[in-house]
């Protein structure tokens, strides 16, 4: 046990040490990589379409390759789909990452042998940078746990296909191995409902010291403990010390938690992505994660507010800004070429480079020109939990334009409360009160009595679980989506309201 963790310290060190040397030099490492991956590409289709060869700068590149989201880029996809080589990157991928699409369907996304050991080496650097920065490694002898998608594999066209979780399981490392859980067949198991009860029943009784996954399904695996033994899941788990997460904002759900568990544990934010594994959380003492510039991918930035412009300036990260809504935009060594992820990010540190995920950038509400976003109405809702005795497990929030009686248009925010706050009124006056100090055009709208104060709407216990099962989302990589500029999602949800 002990050289375990001893072994753990000396290969965190060793990692440490080499992340900071590309840290100490990002525009340098960016440049690097850029070179690299047109080069790689050039003889590709793609990158003989777009004249790989022939660039010599950023400004070369902007030039030659536009913005494109998945359903620009599917025409050369399609081609990979089908089977046929050196079309986006050389040779064919190893994966492709099956993900649920917007106008094309279902989305594949390639995975070559460079990007899946990109993703592999993020993921174990992150828990590695936390074991050399605070020295811990107590966890590394008990039981760890990853709520993932199954990692069952399908074959297309001779390329293996699943979902990024379910294609990460085949990459746990052998010294990991005995330590993880659930077992493969509960693994298997598609239905999430009874996926988690399984992996309860497995769990329940063991010596779990780090758990992972969305915020929002460890929740419900959380709830599932507590109800079949009776405990709070850190006296349950006395020895468990780590949170690891990612794919939506945990503060939301930290209050929640920490009376699910009992007691405060450490947490790893993680930004990855089929497309990618972009950054990780580097300290226990600091918010935002480090933008990973040494991991195959080239990054650029657009503004939020000028991203729907003809031509919208396309910057690399020597000249983002602090705090600045960017939409980010990659080049990657699985042959995605400036590619709109469609997440926006938020700079809060440039030495070293790190940021905050700030949302969608088509997930936002702007009916009345207020361009609210994710970020905003996370911090509100945190800050509105924080000072008052509510507890939530999950919200979203759309416009309301026809209000009742000819009144005032309003935000409406859909919320279910774990428990309902004592002063319902004073909750929603810090809801309101927060997001018109973040939001300059929002307070606007309010002082100029163009909308009225925002409205609670309680959503049933369950009540987003069993929405999301209604639309076969439950479970996996899903999210709910934390605002809309339309009702579709609202509008569903009033189903389930109190």
């Amino acid at each position: 046990m002990f050289l375990k963790a001893l072994g753990a310290k000396l290969f965190a060190k060793k990692v440490a040490n080499k992340t900071a040397k590309w840290v100490d030099n990002p525009i340098e490492t960016q440049n690097r990589v850029f070179r690299e991956i047109l080069q790689k590409a050039s003889n590709t289709k793609f990158g003989k379409d777009h004249g790989f060869s022939k660039i010599q700068s950023h400004s070369d590149f902007e030039k030659s390759v536009p913005i494109r989201d998945y359903e620009a880029l599917k025409e050369y996809v399609d081609e990979v789909v089908e089977g046929k080589e050196d079309i986006l990157w050389p040779g064919k991928p190893l994966y492709f990452a099956k993900t649920s699409g917007t106008t094309s369907g279902a989305k594949y996304i390639p995975i070559t042998k460079e990007s899946i050991k990109h993703q592999v080496e993020a993921s174990r650097n992150a828990i590695l940078n936390y074991i050399h920065e605070t020295g811990n490694t107590a966890f590394v002898n008990g039981k760890m746990i990853f709520l993932q998608g199954s990692p069952e594999m399908q074959k297309k066209n001779g390329i293996q296909l699943g979902r990024l979780s379910g294609i990460s399981a085949h990459y746990v490392p052998n010294y990991l191995q005995k330590n993880r859980l659930p077992s493969w067949k509960t693994n298997c198991i598609d239905d999430w409902e009874t996926k988690v009860n399984a992996i309860v029943e497995e769990t329940i009784n063991e010596d779990m010291t780090v758990i992972a996954g969305i915020p929002s399904w460890v929740q419900m695996y959380f709830e599932k403990l507590n109800t079949r033994s009776g405990k709070k899941v850190g006296e349950l788990f006395q020895n468990f010390q780590l949170f690891i997460y990612g794919g939506v904002n945990y503060e939301p759900y930290r209050a929640k938690f920490e009376n699910l568990i009992g007691r405060k544990v450490d947490s790893i934010e993680l930004f990855p992505a089929s497309e990618g594994f972009f950054a990780y959380q580097d300290s226990q003492k600091e918010k935002g994660m480090l933008l990973l510039l040494n991991s195959g991918i080239f990054y650029e930035f657009v503004k939020s507010d000028d991203f729907f412009e003809p031509n919208a300036k396309r910057i690399t990260i020597k000249d983002v800004e602090l705090h600045v809504n960017y939409v980010m935009i990659i080049s990657t060594d699985a042959g995605l070429w400036a590619y709109n992820l469609g997440d926006t990010v938020q700079f809060i540190s440039l030495n070293p480079y790190k940021v905050l995920v700030s949302g969608r950038i088509k997930h936002f509400i702007s009916a009345f020109g207020e361009h609210v976003i994710a970020k905003e109405v996370e911090e509100a809702m945190q800050e509105a939990i924080s000072q008052t005795d509510a507890q939530v497990n999950e919200f979203t929030v759309a416009p309301q334009i026809a209000a009742e009686n000819d009144a005032l248009p309003y935000h409406e925010w859909l919320v279910e409360f774990e428990k309902e706050p004592s002063d319902k009124v004073k909750f929603i006056q810090i809801l309101d009160s927060s997001l018109q100090k973040q939001n300059s055009y929002y307070f606007d709208l309010i002082d100029g009595k163009v909308l009225q104060t925002l409205k609670v709407t309680s959503i049933r216990k369950d009540g987003f679980q069993s929405y999301m099962k209604s639309i076969g989302k439950l479970g996996g990589q899903n999210k709910v989506q934390r605002l809309a500029n339309d009702r579709k999602l609202a509008d569903a949800l009033l189903a389930f309201k109190v």
